[in-house]
């Protein structure tokens, strides 16, 4: 194929540029060029989103397939426009936060109730927005939690990091609860081979869920590391300001409140060719790469879980 991939040079974007290229593609990344290079083996073209005539330099080109993973709706709506009957196939990168109810377990992507659309909206107001400009003849990959190697967000990096050390490990009740996230290189692969096969309609990219005790110990037992779960309830950490996301002094993701958000049922697109690996060798890379590449950790320092660690332990004499 002839891909197109508006962006290229981070994360998802510069994976799925990677592996086209390594599947024999042709391959070109159309991006400002400011978050990086393009993988070696594709084409770069500067473009700038912008502004009305930033696609400007790919007049005349035609693509068999195209992949975006912006988040405005303005950016999307030009690019439909410039590229309009160039492009044989679209891919959408868009996001779980598109749904409205974040509470029911066991959603399916093709009959969950979205967000309303909004162009300077949330985040999943805004992907819906961009969602809806794309029609029912792209496929639309509702991605989860991306993590792995090059993930810049330090949100699972932190999980990998802290329990590399061992010990007693502050982690948020409750136990049982769902996790769902998604390896990048795994997501990347998939939207390359589901464009070549022209995949169309709503799927939920992520794995299916476990359970945040079994997240924990898988990890840590790949890590080769013995570590031993404090489970805090939300209120405590409430009541210590402790973040639920990411940035500092948080618990960052994939440990989310939202059950819903952490619970897709992801059996369409199990069928429609996802492949996660094992959980294992997600954290075990993960590692890796941080230690070669001093790739960002994000959450509670040390010294901010030793006190909230002594805190809880002082609540419950």
């Amino acid at each position: 194929m002839r891909l197109l991939v508006l962006g290229g040079t981070r994360f998802l974007g510069r994976m799925v540029a990677a592996q086209a290229a390594a599947r024999g593609h042709a391959v070109t990344c159309a991006t400002r060029g400011l978050s990086g290079s393009p993988p070696p083996g594709t084409r770069f073209v500067a473009v700038d989103r912008d502004r009305p005539d930033g696609l400007a330099a790919l007049t005349g080109e035609t693509f068999d397939a195209a992949v975006d993973v912006s988040r405005d709706p303005a950016q999307v709506r030009r690019a439909l426009a410039a590229l309009d009957g160039r492009i044989g196939h679209w891919t959408f990168v868009s996001t779980t936060s598109v749904y409205a109810d974040m509470e029911t377990p066991g959603q399916r992507a093709a009959t969950a109730p979205l967000l309303a659309p909004a162009e300077d909206g949330s985040y999943g107001a805004a992907k819906v927005a961009c969602e809806r400009a794309f029609g029912g003849s792209a496929l639309i990959v509702r991605a989860g939690l991306i993590v792995g190697p090059g993930d810049p967000t330090g949100r699972f990096g932190y999980w990998v990091a802290r329990l590399a050390r061992g010990g007693m490990v502050l982690a948020p009740a409750a136990p049982e609860d769902p996790v769902q996230f998604i390896d990048g290189r795994d997501l990347a692969g998939w939207i390359v081979r589901a464009a070549e096969r022209g995949l169309a309609g709503p799927f939920d990219a992520v794995a299916p869920a476990c359970t945040r005790r079994a997240f924990l110990a898988r990890c840590a037992d790949a890590l080769g590391s013995s570590c031993h779960p404090v489970w805090v309830d939300r209120a405590f950490l409430d009541r210590h300001g402790v973040g639920r996301e990411s940035g500092p002094y948080a618990l960052p993701l994939p440990l989310p409140d939202t059950i819903g958000d952490a619970s897709r049922d992801v059996s369409a697109t199990l069928a429609a060719g996802l492949t996660p690996r094992p959980l294992e060798e997600t954290a075990r890379d993960t590692l890796r790469w941080m230690e070669e590449s001093g790739g960002p950790v994000t959450g509670l320092t040390r010294g901010e879980e030793a006190a909230l660690l002594a805190a809880w332990r002082a609540e419950q004499e």
